[in-house]
C-alpha cells in the first residue's frame, strides 16, 4: 500500500482540507452514520455490536479511523498497522467486500446531513472517491487474511461449530470453556494473544450477538480455551457473557470464527518478558506464558496480575504451578481488597514505587491487558519508568489518546 492511487490532486487537497472538520465533527458524523445505516439495513445488526453502539465506542473508533485515513490520504501506508488491526476484527466478524459500498453510501449521507451546507457537492464527491480507495485497501488486506485462513491446515473462513468439552469455573466471575471441533476436524495453529468470535443466537433476541474472547491457552493442543468474565446481567454488556455462563453447558455447540488478532507474543525475541494484567485481561497473557515456557524455556518472565480479591482471581493456581516448575518465571499478585494480605504480594493498586522494585530491568518486552482505566495507568507507569515505546505492547480499540496518562 503506497499512495492514494487513483485520486487526483484536487481530490487529495479537498480531503486534507476537511481534516479539521473531522476533528470537530467526526464523532457526530459516525454516530449519525450508524443510526441511519442500521435503521435502513437492519440485517447488519447481526454484525455490529449493539452495546458498543449505545455506549458510543464504535462511533469513536470509526471517527478515529476516518480521521487517520484523511490525514494520511497521500500516504495510506502510514496507517497500515491500524488497517491490519481493524482487518483482523473484520475477518473475525466475517465482513464481506460487498458490505463496503453499503457503509460508504451511509457515511456520505451522514457527512451531508451533519455538516449541512458546509458539505458541498464537491466535498461529497471527493469523499466518495476517497472512500472507494480506502475501502479497496481494507478489502485487499482482508482478502489476504481470508486466503491465508482458507489455505492453512485446520483453519476456516466464517463460523464453525465447536462443542463445549469442559466448562470450568476459574473464579467468582470467570469461567473457562474448552472447545473442540464438532466435526472432529483439525484445530489451526494460532499465535498466543489472539482471539475468536462467538456467534451467540439467543432465544428472544432478534439478531445475532458477536463477541470476541481471547484464547487463554497455548496453541498446539486438542482444544481452544476461552475464559469469560460474567458481566452484570442487568447491563447490556452482559448479554453474551451471561448466555455463556447460564445457558451454555458441557455438550453445547457454539459457532466461532477462527483465531485472529495482532496483539501477539513476539517469539523471535530473547529479552525478558513482562506480562501485566488486570482482571479478565490475564487471558491472552496466560496463553503467552504457557507458550513461552514451552517454546523459550530460557527466557525470563515476570507475570504481574491485579484483581479485586482472591475470590476474583482466575487461574491463580495455574500461574503459580507454572512458576514453581519453571525457575525463570516470577509471578506477583496485587489485590485491591485489603482483607487478603496473606494471599497477595501487594494490597491496593500497582504503583510506580512498587513496580520498579519487581522489574529488574526496563530493557525488556512489556505486554499489558485489562480494562481501559487499568491500561491507561500501567501505560503511564511504564513511560515514567522510561520503557521505550516500541517495547510496550497492548491491544486497544478506541481513540489512542484515551490511554494517555
Amino acid at each position: 500500500m503506497s499512495t492514494a492511487v487513483g485520486l487526483d490532486q484536487k481530490t487529495i487537497e479537498i480531503i486534507k482540507s476537511t481534516v479539521p472538520v473531522l476533528q470537530e465533527h467526526g464523532e457526530a458524523i459516525t454516530k449519525h452514520f450508524y443510526k441511519i445505516m442500521l435503521e435502513n439495513e437492519p440485517e447488519l445488526k447481526n454484525v455490529f455490536n449493539q452495546t458498543n453502539q449505545r455506549k458510543g465506542a464504535q462511533s469513536k473508533a470509526l471517527a478515529g479511523a476516518v480521521y487517520a485515513a484523511a490525514a494520511n490520504i497521500e500516504h495510506l501506508e502510514n496507517i497500515l498497522p491500524n488497517v491490519k488491526q481493524i482487518a483482523h476484527k473484520h475477518t473475525s466478524l466475517n465482513i464481506k467486500p460487498e458490505q463496503y459500498p453499503i457503509v460508504g453510501k451511509y457515511l456520505l449521507i451522514a457527512i451531508k446531513e451533519v455538516l449541512g451546507d458546509a458539505a458541498t457537492d464537491e466535498i461529497i464527491e471527493a469523499w466518495g472517491k476517497a472512500y472507494g480507495v480506502i475501502a479497496d485497501v481494507f478489502i485487499s488486506v482482508e482478502k489476504e487474511m481470508y486466503d491465508e485462513k482458507q489455505n492453512a491446515s485446520g483453519d476456516w473462513v466464517g463460523f464453525r461449530d465447536f462443542t463445549v468439552a469442559e466448562k470450568i469455573p476459574e473464579s467468582e466471575v470467570i469461567t473457562s470453556f474448552y472447545l473442540k471441533p464438532a466435526d472432529n476436524g483439525e484445530i489451526p495453529s494460532y499465535r498466543p494473544g489472539q482471539y475468536i468470535t462467538i456467534k451467540a443466537q439467543i432465544d428472544g433476541e432478534p439478531y445475532d450477538h458477536l463477541r470476541q474472547y481471547s484464547l487463554s491457552a497455548a496453541p498446539g493442543q486438542k482444544f481452544l480455551r476461552i475464559s469469560v468474565k460474567r458481566e452484570n446481567e442487568h447491563n447490556p454488556e452482559g448479554i453474551v457473557s451471561n448466555y455463556l455462563h447460564n445457558q451454555v453447558q458441557e455438550g453445547s455447540v457454539v459457532s466461532i470464527s477462527s483465531p485472529s488478532g495482532d496483539f501477539v507474543l513476539n517469539d523471535a525475541e530473547q529479552r525478558s518478558l513482562v506480562l501485566i494484567s488486570g482482571g479478565v485481561g490475564l487471558t491472552p497473557l496466560v496463553s503467552m506464558l504457557e507458550t513461552v515456557v514451552k517454546e523459550q524455556p530460557e527466557r525470563k518472565v515476570i507475570f504481574i496480575h491485579a484483581t479485586r480479591s482472591r475470590a476474583y482471581h482466575a487461574m491463580k493456581d495455574r500461574v503459580a504451578s507454572i512458576a514453581e516448575a519453571n525457575e525463570q518465571v516470577t509471578h506477583y499478585t496485587v489485590y485491591e481488597d485489603n482483607s487478603n494480605a496473606d494471599a497477595c504480594d501487594k494490597q491496593g493498586f500497582i504503583d510506580y514505587d512498587w513496580l520498579k522494585t519487581v522489574i529488574p530491568t526496563t530493557d525488556a518486552s512489556f505486554y499489558m491487558c485489562g480494562p481501559k482505566g487499568f491500561m491507561s495507568a500501567i501505560n503511564g507507569l511504564l513511560r515514567k519508568l522510561n520503557v521505550a515505546d516500541d517495547d510496550i505492547h497492548f491491544e486497544f480499540f478506541g481513540p489512542m489518546d484515551e490511554l494517555a496518562n
